[in-house]
């Protein structure tokens, strides 16, 4: 009251004498000055109006607060006042001021920690103890004096008050789990739906995600993304300080001109001692801390993507003395309490990269980190970045020809091809990452072992313009597709997001999913606002149901009741029988092909692909089993070459084992149902055809009407190599 409205229990709900100082100060400034508001007049400006600065406003502003004044009590109006006001650091009332300043409840603040937040609300970023102390103290110690004169206070308490020190700080609740990419998705969701409500309104909000899972994924990104930068690597000191400046400012201040980065702290070497193998530093929040030689051996300097420097013999040959770097600390530490702690040489990854976990089911989001750091950079790379899937494209391929009467023993030829086309300055001559072509193979093998000649002559058969159309029936988006060949390589852009859905549709057998990541939300009273629809996998019965009852899509429903909507029906979006071939093919992938790291996993039911686009700008692994589908993709914001060696199978492949090693624990194994209509026949694998008795053979999957044709019985003395080049299309040309 004494900052804002010392009238507050004497007027009607608005001050004349305010009201008119305003007016003079605008018509002798030609500016709003004040707005002579009471404390009545910002409750109806805080709780019913905008923020403008108008007359239209104003007057509004004047007739609510005379209304307000009509209907309730002065103590009530005061009330509502100190529970909505904003006081700076996204704190909404004084409670939560009290706790975001000083960490206590208001009842335990003290009369100098009072009149410092009685000062922030006529300008919560002016006045504001964090942002600028002396101004703050300033109109601290203002609003003490007018509560001195005013009569609040004693002389004696207003002597004690001003000579108290500033003791604010920020204080905040802190996380349970590493969640930023998704609490801002969240944020910007509910702030969709209700608007600024959102921040002051109390709502909770319960998401999808699994801590434990979500935890997983932010880790297993950030750690494979230090992995990859240290194979390319030392870059050098962050920064280096002359001993003058060491001597005369002291390391503990200096420190603080450094951010810590997650995990990674800011350190001052202070000594380097190539006889112990040890560097003494100075780390932001550990103090003094000593780096052990072995884990500095890593530090080549860097020089390209591609090439490093001579490996370090001694930490001098990596730091010396004044060089800011940044550290990690140590698992393991010393047992002594006296023994200074142990940490590693680190850098902030330039790399960056994305997870996304979705439960294959419903859609629902269990786990997703967009970067390395949220706070070094807002970008949400799980959903806004446009991205070459490479080879991480071919299931899709791979599934529109299965769903098109190919078969996992269908043999193209995997030999050279050249195209023509007057859109390129040279002939098209695609090769495989290997270099080498392999002649004729079988589509299992050609996708397990990421064949791209093989690739390129399935779209060529199938039809581009058909690949596009299975494409928006699968709903993967195809604006940002090429419309030539180059779309079997995987050129055209998705987000890890899109291609993780993608991934969700195979995974549970071929059901549409949309993911989503808001469960429900609850109102301050406890009330569920809004639910997240039951999702349903509309399966041939259910179809059939739907038809003969006309029952209407999920997209063409209005949702009459947030807190019982509408099921979300989810239907099939491709044949189920396709998908069943596909999950062995790609299981194959995991078995003996490109994603073999992930037999450590000893999960017989995961099937995956890895992706690499040219000069390895891009690279991904996505694999699920039946129950959850995750996607990772690593690369360079500004897309660049990652180097020689590096592959899904090196960067993106051993973040995706981390993450699921966690998800997948004690679950039990889950493989697709196996539909009717599926056969299993031996067939030779060099042909594709059926083996014959004595012949060597392997097993293959196969739905009943597209299985090899029985051999005709062999005549005496009669080779087979008439029924082979008859009957066997081999797709040379």
């Amino acid at each position: 009251m004494a900052a804002e409205d010392s009238r507050f229990y004497e007027h009607f709900g608005i001050d004349i004498k305010g009201l008119a100082r305003a007016a003079v100060q605008l018509v002798s400034t030609g500016e709003i000055q004040s707005g002579g508001s009471t404390i009545t007049m910002q409750v109806a400006k805080n709780y019913f109006l905008s923020r403008d600065r108008t007359f239209i406003r104003k007057f509004n502003e004047i007739l609510l607060a005379l209304q307000i004044e009509r209907e309730l009590d002065k103590n009530k109006i005061l009330e509502l006042y100190l529970n909505k006001i904003y006081l700076g650091n996204r704190a909404y009332g004084l409670a939560a001021a009290a706790s975001v300043y000083y960490d206590k409840p208001v009842n335990e603040l003290s009369l100098a920690q009072m009149a410092m937040l009685a000062g922030l609300p006529k300008a919560p970023s002016a006045y504001n103890p964090l942002a600028d102390p002396e101004r703050a103290m300033s109109r601290r110690n203002w609003i003490l004096g007018r509560m001195r004169d005013l009569g609040y206070i004693t002389d004696d308490a207003y002597d004690l008050a001003v000579k108290a020190p500033l003791t604010a700080s920020y204080h905040s609740i802190e996380p349970e789990v590493d969640a930023d990419y998704v609490a801002e998705m969240a944020r910007a969701d509910i702030v969709r739906r209700f608007g600024d409500g959102a921040y002051s309104d109390g709502y909770t909000v319960t998401l999808t995600v699994n801590s434990q899972k979500q935890q997983a994924a932010t880790e297993s990104l950030r750690d494979g993304l230090e992995a990859y930068d240290r194979r390319h690597g030392f870059r050098g000191p962050i920064g280096h300080l002359d001993k003058a400046t060491l001597d005369s400012r002291g390391t503990d201040s200096l420190i603080k001109n450094y951010p810590t980065v997650e995990a990674l702290r800011p350190a001052i070497t202070t000594a380097v001692n190539d006889e112990t193998g040890q560097v003494t530093l100075f780390a932001r929040g550990l103090g003094s801390v000593v780096m052990p030689f072995e884990t500095m051996t890593w530090a080549r300097r860097y020089k390209t993507e591609d090439l490093k420097g001579a490996a370090p013999k001694a930490p001098s040959d990596v730091l010396s003395v004044g060089d800011v770097v940044y550290v990690k600390k140590l698992a393991d530490q010393p047992s002594a309490a006296d023994q200074p702690t142990r940490v590693a040489l680190s850098q902030v990854p330039q790399v960056e990269g994305a997870l996304i976990s979705l439960k294959a089911e419903t859609g629902a989001i269990e786990a997703l980190s967009g970067g390395y750091s949220f706070n070094q950079s807002k970008y949400n790379r799980a959903i806004q970045a446009a991205r070459q899937p490479g080879s991480n494209f071919k299931p899709f391929l791979y599934l529109m020809a299965l769903n098109n009467g190919k078969t996992p023993a269908t043999i193209y030829n995997d030999a050279p091809i050249v195209f023509d086309d007057s859109k390129l300055e040279t002939s098209w001559r695609p090769q495989n990452s290997s270099g080498q072509f392999y002649g004729p193979t079988r589509l299992r093998e050609a996708l397990y072992t990421s064949r791209n000649i093989v690739s390129i002559r399935l779209l060529r058969d199938l039809g581009i313009q058909n690949a596009l159309d299975f494409l928006k029936q699968m709903k993967i988006p195809t604006d940002k597709m090429p419309d030539d060949l180059s779309l079997a390589l995987g050129s055209g852009l998705l987000s890890p997001m899109e291609v993780a859905r993608g991934m969700a549709v195979i995974a549970n057998g071929g059901y549409d999913v949309q993911p989503y990541l808001i469960k429900t939300i609850q109102d301050v009273n406890g009330d569920v606002v809004y639910q997240a629809p039951e999702t349903i996998l509309c399966d041939e019965q259910c179809e059939a149901q739907q038809a003969k009852s006309g029952t209407s899509k999920p997209d063409e429903t209005t949702e009459k009741d947030a807190t019982q909507p509408e099921p979300r029906i989810m239907h099939r979006l491709v044949e189920k029988r396709s998908v069943y071939i596909l999950h062995s093919m790609m299981k194959d992938v995991i078995r003996k092909g490109t994603g073999r790291r992930a037999l450590k996993l000893d999960r017989p039911d995961i099937a995956g692909k890895t992706g690499t686009t040219n000069d390895q700008r891009d690279t991904w692994f996505s694999g699920f089993n039946h129950q959850i589908a995750t996607t990772v993709w690593v690369g360079f914001d500004q897309p660049a070459p990652l180097g020689r060696g590096e592959y899904g199978a090196s960067t993106a492949l051993p973040i995706w084992i981390d993450y699921m090693r966690v998800a997948l624990k004690d679950t039990p194994l889950s493989n697709m149902p196996r539909p009717n209509g599926i056969v299993n026949i031996r067939i030779n694998p060099e042909t594709g055809q059926r083996a014959r008795p004595g012949e060597d053979g392997v097993f293959e999957v196969f739905k009943e009407e597209d299985a090899p044709a029985p051999l005709a019985p062999e005549k005496e003395g009669q080779k087979n190599e008439e029924q082979e080049d008859s009957g066997l299309s081999r797709q040379i040309f």
